[in-house]
């Protein structure tokens, strides 16, 4: 956020504070107003009775449980008043911080996407034009090539997040539900995994013949995400592990790092929309603040559940529980 920006949110935060204290200060005078004036008004009315009037007493009463009714009516209509003031108060104040954030996160998820883009098309360009300018040798033209296929993979896989996500949001996006071995599909997600990132350590153990109704497309993009989430906040030397059973009627995905793990107050944030840890101009991790952000929707689209906890020593370990049929 910059200098004008925040000099901006001070400038805007005082006076809503300024305005809102002058309203309750105004709620406070015209109270006291009120009630003198009620006060005054019911004097003049004993005043004017007559003492030897045979209905005194009945008329002072009148005029005191007037009085009393009065100043009863100014009070509850003043805490209706107050109450009304604090919570827009506090709805106003809740739903500008939110924007503001969302507004900070967009920002970072702009700065972000500008990165994400540029890279692939930059390596992508930088190969192509060596392959045609150069004659090289068969095996590095087929490095180049196979580096080429890996960086459009990694721009469409961001260009398929992108629109998923504002899909999901829209709700115009209507899973296609099919029986699918989830089994393999993981398995081939995983050995994607171990091509594209032949220097890691991937794992799995992922039980056999297990199905489920849903979208391929849609499988993919949360094991990917998962996967990619556990690359990029562990060591290179660290142990990915990917793991998927079934037992008591529920499908459980578990992808597992060794990395420095999640502060329980992260915990909370990471599956926010475009939420990523750190500062966009400091983290050195890729990404968008999309990844969890869709395996949490995709996870609700299922009537599901996505998880994650501490994986000791160090690391964390995310769930995702479906409902088997």
């Amino acid at each position: 956020m910059s200098f004008f920006s925040k000099h901006k949110l001070v400038v805007l935060t005082a006076v809503y504070w300024f305005m809102l204290l002058y309203i309750l200060t105004a709620l406070l005078w015209w109270f006291i107003a009120l009630n003198n004036q009620n006060a005054v008004m019911s004097e003049l009315r004993m005043r004017d009775l007559q003492k030897d009037d045979l209905q005194y007493a009945v008329k002072a009463e009148k005029i005191t449980t007037d009085k009393n009714r009065k100043t009863a009516q100014f009070i509850g209509e003043g805490t209706i008043f107050l109450a009304l003031i604090v919570v827009g108060a506090v709805f106003v104040y809740r739903a500008t911080r939110r924007q503001l954030r969302l507004s900070h996160q967009q920002q970072n998820f702009m700065m972000a996407v500008t990165h994400e883009l540029k890279t692939p098309i930059a390596i992508t360009r930088l190969n192509l034009e060596t392959l045609i300018k150069r004659r090289l040798e068969p095996e590095m033209q087929e490095k180049l090539i196979s580096n080429t296929i890996h960086e459009t993979d990694r721009l469409n896989i961001l260009c398929n997040n992108i629109l998923m996500a504002a899909q999901l949001d829209s709700g115009s996006y209507h899973i296609t539900k099919q029986k699918i071995n989830l089994s393999e599909l993981i398995e081939g997600c995983v050995a994607d995994f171990k091509i594209r990132f032949p220097q890691r350590n991937i794992s799995c153990e992922i039980q056999n013949g297990i199905y489920f109704e849903s979208e391929e497309l849609i499988l993919q993009m949360l094991t990917n995400n998962l996967i990619d989430n556990a690359l990029k906040y562990s060591d290179k030397e660290s142990e990915v592990t990917v793991a998927l059973t079934e037992a008591n009627k529920k499908i459980r995905l578990q992808v597992s790092d060794e990395g420095e793990g999640l502060s329980d107050a992260e915990k909370k944030k990471i599956f926010h929309k475009f939420y990523r840890i750190g500062n966009e101009n400091t983290r050195k991790t890729k990404g968008t603040g999309l990844g969890l952000y869709l395996c949490r929707k995709i996870m609700e689209d299922h009537k599901g559940q996505i998880t994650v906890m501490d994986n000791l020593p160090s690391g964390t370990i995310f769930t995702a529980t479906f409902h088997s049929a």
